[in-house]
């Protein structure tokens, strides 16, 4: 989902060289992953509302401002650094469109948004649906991707977030820890733990499922 690491980091240093093209031509090159991002957790209700690419767009230009200070202190990849101003923005307008009180709007979105569905999710969702299931009911891709987004949005919100991270921005181990301020290990038993969970209801949910048909 993110542009290549070797990529941004030639723009990055072409930036610190006081290369104008060059900090346009990076915000650039992450303005499609930040969109997919913004419109993955971005509520329903919200987006009849605001636009997705209205908040990309206050992102970059937040990001265009406090370039050089990121540059002079580089504490976390770009593209986190910038995941963390876009989630802030989300956040923002979550509570102003839909007041404090309400529930996470990462709850109140489905995880399938539309467009959000791509090739790992579809593998992930293989993977994890039950065993036992026809071929014909194997095949009724909808009827799986409906489980498996309603087993997601059971998981806790950290679970949830990894879920995420880890399928849908396609973020690394390593990349999941720092941006969640956990250590390698502990993101890396977060993700399992999560998986664990999203088998364990999805194989409960295909026994009911059978012995309502038996």
């Amino acid at each position: 989902m993110w542009p290549d690491a070797p990529q941004t980091e030639e723009l990055l240093q072409r930036a610190r060289g006081g290369d104008s093209a060059a900090v346009s031509d990076l915000l650039d090159r992450h303005r499609q992953a930040l969109r997919r991002l913004v419109e993955l957790r971005l509520d329903p209700a919200i987006k009849r509302r605001i636009d997705a690419s209205d908040i990309v767009q206050d992102v970059l230009v937040e990001a265009s401002r406090r370039l050089k200070e990121y540059l002079t202190n580089p504490a976390m990849p770009f593209h986190l650094w910038l995941r963390h101003m876009a989630k802030d923005r989300l956040i923002d307008a979550h509570r102003r469109h839909r007041g404090a009180q309400r529930r996470s709007m990462d709850r109140e979105q489905p995880l399938l948004a539309a467009g959000s569905v791509d090739q790992s999710t579809l593998e992930l969702a293989a993977q994890l649906r039950d065993p036992e299931l026809t071929p014909a009911a194997a095949a009724t891709w909808q009827e799986t991707l409906r489980r498996f987004q309603a087993a997601v949005e059971q998981l806790d919100d950290t679970d949830r977030e990894v879920i995420l991270m880890r399928h849908f921005e396609q973020l690394s181990n390593q990349e999941i820890a720092q941006a969640l301020g956990l250590t390698g290990a502990a993101a890396s038993m977060r993700y399992l733990r999560a998986v664990r969970r999203l088998r364990n209801m999805l194989g409960e949910e295909g026994s009911t499922n059978r012995d309502e048909r038996s």
